[in-house]
């Protein structure tokens, strides 16, 4: 009996340990066969989209200002022509947590898409650093061959000038990132002015071209299985209806060898490894979804390729859920996935909404610290304020305050009109005049109109402060 248990454990395949670390500790490179396929030539045209947005964004220009500006180091933020402040951060908190609310339901729907289909860091290793590879050393058995060789001419020439294409390649991309942070035209003064006018700039470059370059070429697949929480983050979000990258064990199993013209009597798998040979980070698909899975797809071409040149049915890996191939059903879009996917869109609906109902100027007005009320002739009592507004445009703005809820004056103080500059701020103090028959508690709510060429664009509410305590 114990020998018929070591017997099938020698002939089985499972996971038993990590692809890319041996049992020493060590690391494990892996070498991945170029994939091929209907899907790869699919994500080929994604990634031209993605790095032709990626590059040309922060050159799209709208009324001559930035497209995209993400500004830390000035707070400020620019997103498709519309300019945001420090005192907009609530708007980016809350769309931060509605965007990982709406990761963790997209991937109880539909699995790890976001990781093959969109995330930065797969489109830069396997669309266009694992292509420079392929080009410079060759296929999976010809890179295996040149790591192990020693340092002789063509391993240098080789390996020597892959490296020498990525960096610039890093180069490149570091001085993209930038652009998103400082703008193109800071970018050009950096490249066409003396490089000592710019030793701040030229440093970020140097400082990100580097751990790009070390991310891409050392670390690789290593992010996604260390460093990314998302592989881990699926353990507790899919099920077994959620749509992931999926070995039919149905049909597949028992694997065996095919024979020419002989009737097959077992599963479709005919254990070629191609499906083992393709995938980036050294798993096996067949043993179930593992969290290394980034949903590359190149399994699933692998195995499509192999069936068709054998005769048989394509699909035995693909999109699906566990339950549709445990029960060898089509999937179906169950009624937490439709609930699920109206909270995605809930959340979106609600996102845009606020964006859309954020004001174009924002404004503050306080009590001037340590000032009480003054008493005024002909029964008037005064209170000073202290106001800031912000121009979120591009566009010059001239606003006037108008009283709400109050019968009242307001004045300024030094200026007869507030005049907000495009992209800018002004300050200045006000004075607000109630008659004192209207004061009759310590502390009165006053509604302040805001107006732009006679149209009301927001409602401020501030306290007025009076001598009495009020009945």
């Amino acid at each position: 009996m114990q020998s018929d248990v070591n017997s099938a454990q020698s002939t089985t395949s499972f996971r038993d340990k990590v692809s890319t670390v041996d049992q020493k500790g060590k690391r494990v490179w892996v070498f991945p066969q170029k994939p091929s396929g209907k899907i790869y030539n699919i994500r080929n045209y994604v990634s031209y989209l993605y790095f032709a947005t990626f590059i040309l964004l922060p050159f799209l220009q709208y009324d001559g200002h930035p497209l995209f500006l993400v500004n830390i180091l000035e707070r400020r933020f620019i997103l498709f022509g519309q300019i945001f402040w420090p005192q907009d951060f609530f708007i980016f908190a809350l769309a931060m947590v509605l965007f990982v609310v709406f990761i963790a339901l997209f991937t109880v729907v539909f699995g790890r898409v976001f990781c093959g289909w969109a995330c930065p860091q797969t489109f830069f290793q396997e669309m266009l650093f694992r292509k420079i590879e392929f080009w410079m050393e060759g296929d999976a058995a010809r890179r295996k061959m040149l790591d192990k060789q020693p340092w002789n001419g063509d391993k240098i020439i080789r390996r020597g000038g892959k490296w020498a294409m990525e960096w610039v390649v890093s180069f490149l991309v570091a001085n993209g990132f930038l652009a998103y942070i400082i703008g193109v035209n800071e970018l050009g003064k950096i490249i066409n002015e003396p490089f000592y006018m710019h030793i701040g700039g030229l440093s970020a470059i140097a400082v990100f071209t580097s751990v790009f370059f070390f991310v891409q070429v050392w670390m690789r697949e290593q992010v996604c299985t260390l460093i990314c929480p998302f592989g881990r983050m699926q353990g507790a979000l899919l099920d077994k209806d959620s749509i992931v990258v999926a070995y039919d064990y149905v049909r597949g199993e028992p694997r065996g060898k095919i024979h020419k013209n002989e009737a097959r009597a077992i599963g479709d798998c005919i254990d070629c490894g191609q499906c083992v040979r393709v995938c980036p980070t050294g798993i096996d698909i067949r043993n179930g979804t593992q969290l290394e899975c980034i949903n590359c797809t190149a399994c699933i071409d692998a195995c499509n390729n192999m069936m068709t040149a054998v005769g048989l049915p394509t699909g035995l890996v693909r999109y699906d859920s566990e339950n549709s191939i445990a029960q060898k059903q089509p999937h179906k879009f169950t009624g937490r996935m439709k609930a699920y996917s109206a909270v995605m869109g809930i959340l979106m609906v609600a996102l845009v909404g606020l964006l859309f109902s954020r004001t174009d100027v924002g404004i503050t007005i306080l009590r001037t610290p340590g000032q009480l009320y003054q008493e005024q002739p002909n029964h008037h009592i005064s209170n000073l304020y202290n106001y800031k507004l912000l121009n979120k445009t591009f566009k010059d703005k001239e606003v006037e305050l108008r009283p709400e809820n109050f019968n009242g004056t307001i004045k300024l103080v030094g200026e007869s009109k507030i005049l907000i500059p495009k992209d800018g701020s002004t300050s200045g103090a006000m004075f607000i005049y109630l008659d004192s028959t209207e004061v009759t508690h310590r502390k009165t709510q006053l509604k302040i109109g805001m107006y732009e060429g006679g149209k009301k664009i927001k409602t401020i509410t501030t306290n007025f402060l009076g001598p009495f305590s009020g009945s």
